[in-house]
């Protein structure tokens, strides 16, 4: 039986599937999918957790309930030692990360403008970047103490030197083309830093301090751990001590719930500064 070339062409030509809403790449969604993807994403965990610790009959020293849990928190905050440790550990981050922000971005700008500073300062920070923070506990406790400069000066090595690299990369990429015309159009070096660079380069520091705030509560729980009083690192290790796993959880929780407030706010602080790069992307 003869069967003209084309229909055979047409019959094993791979069809093409038009892709979803779902599945498109680099664009945005649909807000009312956005805000049910959302939901989705919190609401699940904690489905799987009710299930897990009410239907599957483990030991709540294993896994407490949601509704442990919430009872833990009303008690630790009704004595008010919940509150006093999310102070404490929030001044401690607070203070680190401020300080190292204030010093690594003007410092990463400028190793990413001049190739000079680069050279000089890349490989001492690339050698540090690799030492684990965590390590240099025992030094600080010796050379501060254990009152709460160890801790703020833990959080500031941890952050100074990632968020000082991160901050020169997203200054080396400045298109040339763009300082070249600022230079036609007469602009001197301090004008192109400060008013051709810095404002370009804006959105990616932001990026990289909402990035390395993760780091800084990080290292903030470890010091806890290890030398201090209050905080919600040391209240998850005494918790840990006497197998009290509600209040593990109460921590972690109240921990997440912070950070992904300050990540919104990093958010919202980005689409308000510099809605000229939302508009771009």
């Amino acid at each position: 039986m003869n069967q003209n070339p084309e229909s055979i062409r047409d019959f094993i030509r791979p069809k093409t599937v038009k892709p979803t809403v779902f599945w498109r790449l680099a664009e945005d969604i649909p807000p009312r999918l956005s805000t049910a993807l959302t939901i989705t994403s919190i609401a699940l965990p904690l489905l799987l957790w009710w299930l897990v610790s009410t239907i599957g009959q483990v030991d709540p020293k294993f896994l407490p309930s949601p509704a442990q849990v919430i009872a833990a928190f009303g008690r630790l905050w009704s004595t008010g030692e919940l509150l006093q440790d999310t102070v404490a550990s929030l001044w401690r981050v607070g203070v680190g990360f401020l300080l190292a922000a204030l010093f690594s971005i003007p410092v990463g700008v400028l190793m990413g403008s001049f190739a000079s500073i680069r050279a000089l300062l890349e490989p001492l920070f690339g050698l540090v970047r690799y030492m684990p923070a965590p390590a240099f506990i025992p030094l600080l406790i010796l050379y501060l103490g254990i009152g709460e400069e160890p801790k703020i000066t833990l959080i500031f090595i941890g952050v100074f030197f990632f968020n000082s690299l991160m901050v020169m990369d997203t200054v080396k990429f400045v298109p040339k083309d763009l300082i070249e015309s600022t230079y036609i159009l007469g602009g001197n070096r301090l004008e192109t830093l400060l008013q051709v660079i810095f404002p370009y380069v804006l959105p990616g520091i932001l990026d990289a301090c909402r990035i390395n705030l993760a780091a800084a509560w990080q290292l903030v729980i470890v010091s806890e751990l290890i030398a201090a009083t209050e905080g919600l690192g040391r209240r998850i290790s005494v918790a840990g001590r006497f197998l009290k796993t509600d209040e593990i959880f109460v921590g972690l929780i109240v921990i997440g719930v912070i950070g992904l407030t300050f990540d919104l706010l990093f958010q919202y602080c980005l689409r308000v500064s510099c809605k000229w790069a939302n508009q771009k992307r």
